[in-house]
């Protein structure tokens, strides 16, 4: 058997673009090819199932990478089917074929084609990317099959004759080119075997040539170790006449090293699995010294094959990156980390892995071909997430709040994402308020208002507390044929008080909780686009934060002639102050309020809030700095305030006036948000200014 030729290549398979350009990655080949041949193995295993090949009983599949530093080589080894000198013909010279493909075809009335990872023909190739030269030695199990040898130089020749092979399977040499020889030192392949391999369903091992030793116990021994030296039992004595035996000893041949498990977490049954198997499984693949907050596992088998562990973990988002990474797999051969096509975006922000062996991937597995049923399966984990949170937020509220402190950015910026995940978790979106309870959505929204100026107020009123709502009711009355004329339908509008920070804004804080209120508290970056989406999506609900208005709750009652009069000397006072300040758009207004030992409130409309924290978010060109319109609300019930309404106009205490201004004006800002450095430095030298004065 002698047989030369050129490579039968169809024209859209052109063997330079194969060896070039159809990998981005280079260390590519070792999955192609181990998955090829845990393919032959598994192939063989299915023929022995059908009864078209019996097994030896002591027969074990298993594939063998084996690095020789010397030779410049790597070889994969199998002992799968192998392949007579038809096979390797069609299969191997002829590229656009493809071995399982075709095996399934023959064989799909007789066996289901789970675990048959070879969909492409063209995989084999990948190896020119790393070899100037490339043999084949394989016999196949077939009756009277003969074995065949077959090596390529790396162009379209090659050379097919009669190979010395005695047992079944396969076994590729491959003869590095000068730029590849890494991929012949044993610790890059096994980085490699781990970051591609670490889960195919077939035993793989490594060895390296020339072989290092290692030395056992002799009773460890086995039939295949290749014994080089034998080290006898010694027995010691120490100094107490004490002895101590050393069992006996033998050096032999380093072992095969097992680089893969085959049974991984996610192939088994949830109700199979320990919590501690979990976070093994999270440890040894994700190399995170903390353990997962919780987990989900995935387990479908219709109307497409999916398995897979989603965690969630623990993160520091002061300083650490909250990017995850989710493992793709394809019948347990790893095929890429983070395929948006496949996993929701905001899901990346997870750990985990996900196998799918329905994945219409294509040559290289590295991108998808069927957008409409990828997004099937993205919309199955999705519901799968969102499923999980809210269960555990119905029946484990406990654990759920424990957790929500850490898994709050991935729900958020999931619904921010998506809108079906947004519809699902609306009501389990859980918000911490300023006495440190959680409380979900539809609990911030149905609790009542408290009249806290009314002590005669209805039993129905105090027996209801506030928390993060306000109500105002407007009624329309409506005639209808079947109800009386005077009969009104009332609508609501419900706002949710939020606090950004809760140390800057601890008086308006400490201002609520006297008046009977509450507010939540927001303090992440992605917690103003979240409230926006939460508005546009829940019709009535608004949010506003503390500051943002001078709510009645804290405004004493007055007449109307004092409301006309303190309007009056608002305005009167608002020069002096806008001069003192430097502040010309400032508008000054003076309020009766509950609380006396407030002085000065700074308040800035939520619309206007947002517009500038949108345009600094987004740094628009000569809008970053949008100036907002500020109040600066002024208590007159208290004594700095009411120095300033007796003596605003009196020339002599103009000093004393415009210190008192300027402190106050900046006391209220500094509630909301810390000053900028050079103004800060202006507030110190001022507050001496004004100790200094009080010292005299």
């Amino acid at each position: 058997m002698s047989k030369k030729g050129s490579l039968s290549i169809n024209s859209e398979n052109i063997f330079p673009i194969i060896k070039k350009w159809m990998y981005s990655d280079q260390d590519i080949f070792v999955r192609e090819v181990i998955s090829n041949a845990c393919d032959a193995i598994t192939k063989l295993d299915k023929l022995s199932l059908i009864g078209e090949f019996t097994k030896p009983s002591d027969y074990k599949g298993r594939v063998d990478v084996i690095v020789d530093s010397d030779k410049r080589t790597v070889t994969i080894k199998d002992n799968g089917l192998g392949m007579t000198e038809e096979e390797v013909d069609k299969y191997i010279n002829q590229i656009a074929f493809s071995g399982a493909t075709d095996f399934i075809n023959t064989y799909k009335d007789k066996a289901n084609d789970d675990q048959i990872i070879g969909h492409f023909g063209l995989g084999f190739y990948s190896v020119f990317m790393v070899s100037d030269k490339v043999e084949i030695d394989t016999l196949s199990y077939k009756e009277g099959a003969k074995a065949v040898h077959w090596v390529c130089n790396g162009g379209t020749d090659f050379e097919l004759t009669e190979g010395n092979k005695t047992d079944i399977g396969t076994v590729i040499t491959l003869h590095l080119n000068d730029d590849c020889l890494k991929y012949d030192n044993e610790w890059e392949m096994r980085e490699i075997i781990d970051k591609y391999c670490s889960f195919m369903p077939v035993e793989i091992y490594i060895t390296k040539l020339p072989k290092d030793t290692e030395t056992i116990d002799a009773d460890e021994k086995n039939d295949t170790d290749v014994v080089l030296e034998e080290i006898p039992e010694k027995t010691e004595t120490d100094k107490d006449g004490k002895e101590t035996k050393t069992p006996a000893k033998v050096k032999i041949e380093k072992r095969p090293v097992l680089l893969n498990d085959t049974n991984p977490l996610w192939t088994k049954s949830p109700s199979e699995c320990k919590k501690e198997d979990y976070i093994d499984f999270y440890h040894k693949v994700f190399h995170d010294y903390k353990e997962p907050l919780f987990w989900i596992h995935l387990n479908m088998d219709y109307p497409y094959n999916l398995k897979g562990i989603l965690y969630f973990p623990k993160i520091n988002m002061e300083y650490e990156s909250a990017e995850g990474t989710i493992k793709l797999y394809n019948n347990q051969v790893f095929v890429a980390d983070n395929i948006k096509e496949v996993i929701p975006e905001y899901l990346m922000l997870l750990k985990g892995v996900i196998d799918c062996p329905d994945l219409p991937l294509n040559v290289s597995r590295s991108q998808l071909q069927n957008d409409g049923f990828v997004k099937k399966i993205s919309d199955y984990i999705t519901k799968k997430v969102a499923d999980k949170l809210s269960g555990m937020c119905k029946v484990d509220r406990e654990n759920y709040e424990k957790y929500w402190d850490d898994i709050a950015p991935f729900i958020k910026y999931g619904c921010l994402r998506d809108d079906k995940f947004c519809k699902k978790m609306t009501d389990y979106i859980l918000f911490k308020d300023i006495n440190g309870k959680y409380l979900a959505l539809p609990e911030c929204l149905e609790v009542n208002k408290i009249d806290t100026e009314n002590d005669n107020a209805d039993a129905s009123s105090n027996d209801s507390a506030e928390t993060t709502v306000e109500n105002t009711e407007a009624s329309e009355t409506k005639t209808e044929d079947n109800k009386d004329s005077g009969e009104a339908e009332k609508e609501k509008n419900k706002v949710i008080y939020y606090v950004t920070d809760a140390v800057q804004q601890s008086q308006y804080i400490a201002m609520f909780k006297e008046a009977g209120k509450d507010a939540v508290v927001l303090p992440e970056r992605i917690d103003q686009p979240f409230i926006s989406e939460l508005e546009a999506k829940n019709q009535g609900v608004h949010f506003k934060r503390i500051d943002a208005d001078l709510t009645e709750e804290f405004k004493a009652d007055t007449s109307e002639d004092e409301e006309k009069l303190l309007e009056e000397q608002s305005k009167s006072l608002e020069t002096e102050i806008r001069t003192a300040t430097k502040k010309e758009t400032l508008t000054v207004k003076l309020q009766k309020m509950t609380q006396a030992k407030t002085a000065a409130m700074l308040s800035i409309s939520e619309e206007g809030r947002r517009m500038n924290d949108m345009m600094k978010m987004y740094a628009m060109q000569g809008m970053a700095d949008m100036p907002v319109q500020e109040t600066l609300i002024l208590n007159t019930e208290h004594p700095l305030v009411k120095y300033l309404m007796e003596n605003g106009k009196d020339e002599a205490k103009k000093e004393t006036i415009n210190l008192i201004s300027e402190q106050l004006y900046d006391l209220a800002r500094i509630q909301q948000s810390p000053l900028p450095a050079e103004e800060m430095t202006k507030f110190i030298e001022r507050s001496n200014d004004i100790l200094l004065k009080m010292a005299e």
